[in-house]
């Protein structure tokens, strides 16, 4: 036999209040005086109530729920990101519900479509590649945050890294220890962020007076096997290179177990740079330099401004800073 559901009603019946009452103690929404909100306090303990908080969100409006869209589960900066913004609600009355868009728009729509259905409260995309149109009219849907994009008309709402500057900055490194011949690892090539970084080496390469080689670059995909592919496909071109710039840290840990297989030491004959200092990083060998991204931090950031968003409340996204991670993995070049 299934126990019996105890009901706001059930509650009230024992405190000897009315419905409302209960629902004002239960939702804490406007104030009941001592006497009434101990008793359904006791009354709730006695017949050990447990609320649906769901439930009872729905009926003041609300689900009490933020829907989080990822870019890529198991991806380390996407699931910083993603543990910063449960991080930031783990104290709040709003719980997360995650989804996976596995590089994959038309999954990403999925899973967003999955999560209005949830009824919730609030959106935070992660990475994607979304349309900007359909963005908007999310936008005008639901609040919305976006992390690790800027899209146009939602520029209040985008909490990113400037990647052209991630980019230049790591090209520029390499070359002012004096490499000139720079392999570059792309992301995918569609991808907002690998586009940026792309031409952010570009201008480095351009600003240092140094031609354009389109055989030192290779369109990886943000993963190891594809840094292993590319430094095979440069050197079967014959390309003669004394640095490599990753697009992340996943493709440059690939790049180095292909230079080691080629016996090509790092960094006395081939400096090398990834791109969000993963944990692993400082224990590769040699320990890789990288450039760091404020990721969890991040994730930090946007669930806050979203809890601000949903109590109207003014908020401004902060204009995260990267910096590089100076390791072994790098050095001058001997002339």
């Amino acid at each position: 036999m299934n126990p019996k559901k105890i009901t706001i009603q059930d509650i009230a019946d024992c405190a000897n209040v009315s419905k409302s009452t209960v629902s004002r103690v239960l939702n804490n929404t406007t104030p009941v005086n001592d006497k009434k909100r101990e008793a359904v306090l006791k009354a709730v303990k006695d017949l050990d109530f447990e609320p649906n908080s769901l439930a009872s969100g729905l009926a003041g409006g609300n689900s009490m729920i933020i829907g989080v869209q990822t870019q890529k589960i198991g991806s380390p900066f996407y699931d910083l990101v993603t543990r910063g913004v449960i991080h930031c609600l783990t104290d709040t009355r709003y719980s997360p519900i995650l989804v996976d868009g596995v590089w994959d728009k038309e999954i990403e729509l999925k899973g967003i479509d999955t999560l209005l259905r949830r009824q919730i409260d609030g959106l935070i995309i992660i990475g994607g590649d979304i349309e900007k149109e359909q963005l908007l009219h999310l936008a005008a849907k639901k609040p919305l945050l976006l992390v690790g994009r800027e899209v146009e008309g939602l520029q209040d709402r985008c909490l990113y890294v400037d990647n052209f500057d991630i980019g230049y900055q790591a090209t520029k490194f390499l070359i002012e220890l004096g490499h000139r011949q720079i392999v570059h690892i792309t992301g995918i090539k569609s991808h907002q962020d690998s586009v940026r970084r792309l031409n952010g080496y570009l201008h480095a390469l351009e600003e240092a007076k140094i031609p354009y080689d389109a055989d030192l670059v290779y369109e990886g995909a943000f993963d190891g096997p594809s840094g292993v592919k590319a430094i095979d496909t440069v050197i079967s071109r014959g390309k003669k290179f004394t640095a490599v710039f990753a697009a992340n840290d996943m493709s440059a840990f690939g790049a180095r177990l292909a230079l080691y297989r080629h016996g090509i030491d790092v960094p006395d004959e081939v400096s090398l740079i990834g791109i969000d200092d993963q944990t692993e990083a400082p224990y590769m060998t040699p320990p890789m330099t990288s450039v760091r991204q404020p990721a969890f931090q991040m994730g930090v950031a946007a669930g806050n401004a979203m809890l601000d968003l949903l109590m109207n409340k003014e908020f401004e996204l902060p204009k995260p800073s990267v910096q590089i991670s100076v390791r072994e993995s790098t050095a001058k070049v001997e002339k």
